[in-house]
């Protein structure tokens, strides 16, 4: 099993004049087809000649079957499928909302993102009868907070974020954020935090019992608090090779998405735990951007991701649990492994959702931690 390192969620704030620019190059509620025939939200075309339509999407790196291109095209029968590589949702903001028409048809963006898109009328709405395989997904994936009813985003990928540890180093099994904010003489400088800024506040939000999402500046300005302290007790930053780390027994504690966490490793020694207060869910979807013109064919390239046989690449490769009831049942799972977590447990974890202008307040409660 591969996965490809990357960080995928760095928050971004996107400037309220670039996306007004972009909602006036987008042209509002329609779109010229291939064809040259105007397309608005109700007239796309269920038996639209897909022949006829080429698509461009923009995916983080290794998180789509590299074959997926010509696959595509020898089931859809596109013309063509071009895919643009981002690192970051805010590479990916930054393309999606400059002025013009950025040539995407679907982007890969995490949910708050697609939350954003949507907000300054960026993102066409699906269209679920032309995507059938919709009623592959679990019924919890249809009511995620940021999009209830899957009205404008699809899910691809979800998982929560949590402490993974060595079993065999730690005297006593975490099971609170304390544990890695306070950590007991044993973990002295043996634990790692993740830098990228909503994920950076998460086990001290959590910790004092506040919402991942809060914008309130005395719940911030408290958790920024117990970070600086947490800091001076910590081995480093990581937000990419925590699992190395504990591989290697240099960290026994690290903050971890779900994912990340080598509890496959042949050893069994690393354990992952959601601590007693809580924690997030995170969630990676597909939408369909309103200048696209070609809408029949994004809608069925959702639909072809959707297919169980397709969507369970993700699982089986990315080790990302994928919302897709019939997909995750193709999939083995390992000893170990993280992907039978549940839904319903998945849901318990609070939804991250675009705090608008007030995600500034994360970028410099990151920055200040890092540099002091």
């Amino acid at each position: 099993m591969s996965r490809t390192r990357f960080t995928r969620r760095l928050p971004a704030t996107v400037a309220a004049a670039g996306l007004a620019l972009a909602v006036a190059a987008c042209g509002g509620g329609s779109s010229s087809s291939s064809d040259g025939t105007t397309v608005t939200a109700d007239q796309l075309k269920p038996n639209a000649d897909l022949a006829q339509q080429s698509l461009q999407i923009t995916v983080w790196d290794g998180y789509t079957p590299k074959e997926l291109p010509q696959k595509v095209k020898d089931k859809l029968k596109v013309k063509d499928l071009k895919v643009a590589l981002h690192a970051t949702n805010e590479e990916a903001m930054t393309k999606l909302t400059a002025p013009g028409d950025s040539g995407i048809d679907v982007a890969f963006v995490s949910g708050q993102y697609a939350q954003a898109l949507n907000a300054q009328g960026l993102l066409e709405p699906i269209h679920p009868e032309l995507i059938p395989n919709l009623a592959n997904l679990y019924p919890e994936a249809t009511q995620l907070s940021y999009d209830k009813g899957n009205k404008y985003s699809v899910p691809y990928t979800w998982g929560t974020t949590g402490i993974c540890y060595r079993s065999d180093l730690a005297k006593v099994a975490p099971t609170s954020w304390n544990d890695l904010l306070k950590p007991p003489a044993w973990a002295e400088k043996k634990t790692t935090l993740m830098t990228t800024e909503r994920w950076l506040a998460l086990p001290a939000l959590k910790s004092l019992g506040f919402s991942v999402n809060t914008d309130k500046d005395e719940e911030i300005a408290k958790a920024k608090e117990l970070l600086e302290t947490a800091k001076s007790h910590m081995l480093t930053f990581d937000d990419t090779t925590f699992g190395d780390r504990l591989k290697s027994g240099e960290a026994v504690m690290v903050e971890a998405w779900d994912g990340w966490c080598p509890t496959t490793d042949p050893k069994g020694n690393i354990k992952f735990v959601v601590p007693k207060e809580g924690s997030d869910l995170w969630v990676d979807t597909m939408v369909i951007m309103k200048s696209s013109k070609n809408k029949e064919a994004a809608h069925a390239l959702i639909n072809y991701i959707l297919d169980p046989a397709i969507h369970s690449w993700a699982a089986a490769n990315i080790n990302y649990k994928v919302p897709n009831k019939a997909a995750m049942e193709q999939v083995k799972v390992a000893k170990g492994s993280l992907l039978d977590i549940k839904p319903a447990e998945l849901l318990a974890g609070e939804s991250l959702i675009d705090l608008g202008q007030a995600s500034t307040k994360y970028t410099r409660l990151s920055a200040d931690i890092q540099a002091k």
